[in-house]
């Protein structure tokens, strides 16, 4: 069932966190220094993901544009999405920006991720900017993938101007929460 983002207020703070890559190494909030900063809640196995997942790898990282994509879901259930797999994602997309497994899911909880792909813009003052949609199409929809609205934020957060509203909401597979979190975002 496909959920929608919870689009998190603007201004608000990015969360700091370290979580490993898919081998292992650390990464924090403060190792992404470049002014406009974009993390993305993602998976392997969601087929919202796999529809725009090419054109999010031709989405590079610039001196002013960092690019963190995180998976939040839960491995023992899903181990499409455990960290060799992630790592093969990353590899067949283009992926060249650092790929995050946060297993406990506290980042997914602090962003506010709900969805996969779930999509956050954060200025030079790492407050957010966007939170939304890659762009208008969806697996089946005939809409074309662009990468337009995410790419548009980009270069809106780069030259120090606000993404106007409203913000299209991300669509995607919910993330999967491990069963302790399942019940605890039950409303």
């Amino acid at each position: 069932m496909a959920l929608t983002s919870s689009l998190v207020p603007l201004g608000t703070a990015a969360p700091d966190f370290t979580v490993p890559d898919v081998g292992g190494a650390p990464h924090s909030l403060g190792d992404f220094t470049a002014p406009v900063l974009v993390v993305a809640f993602v998976c392997n196995h969601c087929p919202y993901v796999k529809h725009i997942e090419l054109a999010f790898g031709r989405i590079k990282a610039t001196d002013q544009v960092a690019i963190v994509a995180i998976s939040s879901n839960d491995v023992e259930r899903y181990p499409e999405d455990a960290p060799p797999q992630l790592a093969g994602q990353a590899e067949r997309s283009g992926w060249t920006f650092p790929y995050l497994v946060d297993t406990d899911q506290s980042v997914a909880k602090a962003y506010g991720a709900v969805c996969t792909p779930d999509f956050f813009v954060y200025g030079p003052d790492r407050r957010l900017a966007y939170r939304g949609a890659f762009d208008a199409s969806t697996p089946g929809n005939g809409e074309s993938v662009t990468g337009a609205d995410l790419t548009n934020a980009i270069a809106l957060v780069a030259a120090g101007q606000p993404v106007p509203e409203p913000h299209r909401p991300s669509m995607g597979c919910g993330i999967k929460w491990l069963p302790d979190n399942e019940q605890a975002e039950a409303p």
